[in-house]
């Protein structure tokens, strides 16, 4: 055998264990999933379980959410239909009951997102699109009860 057989050889054999080696370090690779670790335990326990549990102590429902229980069942009612979202195989969907307490939380303390994903166990992302979605739903309901005037809104201003 020549020195050029064994060098072809050895560098045959060095890329074949490189080769295999980078395919069990790809198959040993942790997989990325799409939801953080902190949002898998909203099954144990998750804005329903909390608002349920405030509910059984009135003022602190009142205090969380700055509104009674019967006034925020009497909104989910009307709203309700319009922020609530289809079941996917995916995942399951966020509640009436809780986007409506996620936007009332938020314009009743000014929480930011991030304390808002850490309290009802929701990606800040999801909240971001929760909140206007329900404003404006709240908006349409009440429209009749509440009138704004933009014109004098903005001579105001």
């Amino acid at each position: 055998m020549s020195d050029e057989d064994i060098i072809i050889t050895s560098a045959a054999f060095v890329f074949t264990s490189l080769v295999s080696r980078v395919k069990k370090n790809k198959s040993l690779h942790k997989r990325r999933w799409w939801q953080r670790t902190i949002f898998e335990s909203r099954c144990r326990y998750n804005g329903n379980d909390l608002l349920n549990d405030l509910r059984l102590e009135h003022p602190g429902f009142k205090n969380f959410i700055r509104m009674s229980p019967t006034d925020f069942e009497s909104l989910l009612e009307v709203i309700g239909p319009q922020i609530g979202k289809d079941i996917t195989h995916l995942r399951e969907t966020i509640s009436p009951n809780v986007r409506l307490a996620v936007t009332l939380r938020f314009l009743a303390t000014g929480d930011s997102y991030t304390s808002l994903m850490y309290l009802f166990k929701i990606s800040k992302q999801i909240i971001s699109n929760i909140v206007p979605e329900v404003c404006e739903a709240i908006v349409e309901a009440l429209k009749l009860y509440v009138q704004v005037n933009i014109k004098n809104l903005n001579s105001k201003l």
